[in-house]
């Protein structure tokens, strides 16, 4: 029987396993949010978990797991139901797959104002690996984010992946690179001109707290990442992860020396 301290993750921040079980773990931070900052907000402010679905490519998906069909049929013999080949070569007989494009549903959170008619205030998004990768996944969530910040609302993006080119969605060309890390954080803050407010998150470093922006008239509330994380790990009985899996992709060769270092102590 696992220990409580077995079903700690052995890292001190975001755990880059995790990301094998990524839409697990995104809906269950999406609602942990949800709830956090539902204690915090004022009476007439309310946070909503909203969803869109994505069709998502092949390409996209590649490597995770998602709840998809794919229809493999097994040729005893010939090709097309049997018909003889015409030629004198023996012809291996191949395996058929039925692909489909896959439709996924991605959740996010909406601080919304009861009192002016459900406006929304601010909109809070956990990037997952199809918002980064090329495909109908990001050109969906470019899209609602060009609204967004069209809209004059306020955008939080938590970034805890590492699948996928982060600069195609995240405007990274405003930070020094010397300062881009693992995970991030980006807050674009209505202020009431457009300010950028990035919190970098090396992987050895515990999940940060940051300010999340309401109305003008209100006092921020803070999102605190780590006790999120903590939770879906926990809930999610993630002390069962395969610590020897090879990440996809490579850790850089500091991160990887140092994540050996650290299961090796926590004899995982």
């Amino acid at each position: 029987m696992a220990t409580t301290l077995d079903r700690k993750s052995p890292f001190p921040g975001m755990d880059p396993f995790l990301e094998f079980h990524w839409r697990d773990v995104h809906h269950a931070l999406v609602t942990y949010t949800r709830d956090q900052l539902q204690q915090q907000l004022p009476a007439e402010l309310l946070a909503r978990m909203q969803e869109r679905v994505i069709i998502a490519d092949q390409d996209q998906i590649a490597g995770s797991r998602y709840p998809d069909v794919h229809v493999v049929e097994f040729p005893s013999r010939g090709l097309g139901g049997g018909t003889a080949l015409a030629v004198e070569e023996a012809v291996v007989a191949p395996y058929i797959v039925e692909y489909h494009a896959t439709p996924l549903t991605e959740t996010y959170i909406e601080i919304l104002d009861a009192a002016s008619g459900h406006r929304v205030v601010t909109v809070i998004e956990f990037l997952s690996p199809t918002n980064k990768l090329a495909g109908s996944g990001r050109e969906e969530y470019l899209r609602k984010r060009h609204e967004c910040l069209d809209s004059g609302t306020h955008l939080v993006e938590v970034d805890l992946t590492r699948t996928g080119p982060r600069a195609s969605v995240l405007p990274l060309d405003l930070i020094p690179p010397q300062h881009h890390s693992t995970y991030i954080v980006c807050v674009s803050r209505l202020t009431p001109r457009r300010q950028l407010e990035y919190y970098p998150i090396p992987l050895p470093t515990p999940l940060p707290s940051f300010r999340i922006p309401l109305r003008p008239k209100d006092q921020d509330v803070i999102l605190r990442l780590q006790p999120l994380v903590d939770q879906a790990y926990a809930n999610g009985r993630y002390h069962t992860l395969d610590y020897r899996r090879a990440l996809e992709p490579p850790l850089s060769q500091d991160e990887a020396s140092w994540t050996d270092e650290l299961l090796r102590q926590r004899r995982r």
